[in-house]
């Protein structure tokens, strides 16, 4: 069975830092990028930052740029989220996701269940 197992989500201060992880499991994880979402009530999901498995293309939200890195280790099946200098209106449910490719990373494949990043102010 495929399945996408995000973790490491909570409750941190502004400025603070967090990191997810995606475990992978289920497929040929080097046939797949890897995609980090995130959702807040009333507002439709927004892709935060996205890595191709097979040859480490990335890519990252303008909203993100700076503060946080995906980064991958292709042994464990696993894609991470360092996320720093967080900020209050980072707060959402973040999902990690399976695509074919970085451009079809929207319409993705196989979602996970999601962690909650809360940032307070």
């Amino acid at each position: 069975e495929v399945q996408l197992q995000a973790s490491g989500g909570g409750l941190v201060q502004a400025g603070g830092s967090l990191r997810l992880s995606c475990a992978a499991s289920g497929f040929t994880f080097d046939d797949f990028a890897i995609g980090w979402f995130r959702r807040v009530p009333g507002k439709e999901r927004e892709g935060v930052s996205y890595v191709s498995v097979s040859d480490g293309s990335t890519y990252y939200a303008d909203f993100v740029k700076g503060r946080f890195t995906i980064s991958k280790d292709n042994a464990k099946n696993t894609v991470y989220l360092q996320m720093n200098s967080l900020k209050p209106e980072d707060t959402a449910v973040y999902y990690c996701a399976a695509a074919s490719s970085l451009a079809t990373m929207y319409d993705a494949d196989f979602w996970g269940q999601g962690t909650m990043v809360t940032v307070s102010s």
